[in-house]
């Protein structure tokens, strides 16, 4: 079978093309109805962040978009290709497109900072011994691990183990990269840095970031787009300062839920936009 190719459209207020476009996906497990017809467009170059409260398919909708599993109908089209009627074979040819940061890090127990990092360069790749190493200590350079190489991940600080995590999900140069609740079980000074890696990494590596959160407020921090999921469905897009702004129900009592200050969070999220805009 031929991956069929789809063009890219859809659902930027800047107009930009999608990366990752799903379209009326509905997923069942069993009589469990998990998400029903969700659709939402993310752009190339931008973070989006898929937000809502545990349960509501937040993370099956990742591992969706990811091509880790299929929906029950639907579309998701990465980079121009639907991946429902691909093969194992084809999709592991997307899935090298695609980083993905799992929560709480997921790193290997027993191998060192170097060989979790080496392991998709050795899984699906050709390369020698020689251009692996220099492949993985460039990548630690960049992320501030250098002096990590050779250490387990229990020797690690949570934010080191993140950091770990993403060169892993970055090693094979993906376009994409999506996070599973990041800054899961993380202090709020520890959360803060892995929402700056997050922003770092975009504007560094210029991927397309899709990240799951129930942090409404990290969310603000990093997101260009934000998607609300609830009961299965996104329920309200749009920017932070659009849904800050409190004209969709959803969103505001999603807010109003998490006890958070909208007006305080809209502020900081202009000021850091701002910021950013004249780097």
């Amino acid at each position: 079978m031929q991956a069929r190719a789809v063009s890219e459209s859809g659902g930027s207020a800047l107009a930009l093309p999608a990366h990752v476009t799903v379209r009326h996906v509905s997923k069942s497990f069993g009589d469990a109805q998990v998400l029903r017809d969700v659709n939402a467009s993310f752009t190339r170059g931008q973070i989006a962040v898929v937000i809502g409260g545990s349960g509501t398919g937040k993370t099956t909708l990742l591992k969706i978009m990811g091509g880790l599993d299929k929906p029950s109908s639907g579309s998701v089209v990465v980079a121009g290709v639907d991946l429902v009627p691909l093969d194992e074979t084809q999709l592991n040819g997307v899935r090298k497109r695609i980083g993905m940061v799992f929560q709480y890090s997921a790193l290997l127990d027993w191998m060192s900072v170097f060989d979790n990092v080496a392991f998709p360069l050795r899984e699906h790749t050709r390369e020698g011994a020689a251009e692996i190493r220099a492949r993985v200590e460039a990548k630690l350079s960049v992320l501030g691990l250098a002096d990590a190489v050779g250490k387990l991940p229990a020797e690690l600080s949570g934010g080191m183990r993140k950091r770990v995590a993403l060169a892993r999900a970055l090693i094979l140069d993906p376009e994409i990269v999506m996070y599973d609740e990041p800054t899961s079980g993380l202090d709020p000074v520890m959360a803060r840095v892995v929402d700056e890696l997050i922003l770092e990494t975009r504007d560094r590596f210029g991927v397309t970031s899709i990240v799951i959160s129930h942090d409404m407020a990290a969310a603000v921090r990093v997101a260009d787009q934000i998607h609300l999921l609830e009961g299965g469905c996104i329920v309200a897009s749009g920017s932070p300062g659009e849904l800050l702004e409190g004209k969709n129900q959803h969103a505001r009592e999603f807010f109003e839920a998490s006890g958070i200050d909208a007006g305080r969070l809209l502020l900081e999220h202009r000021t850091a936009l701002a910021r950013r805009q004249t780097r």
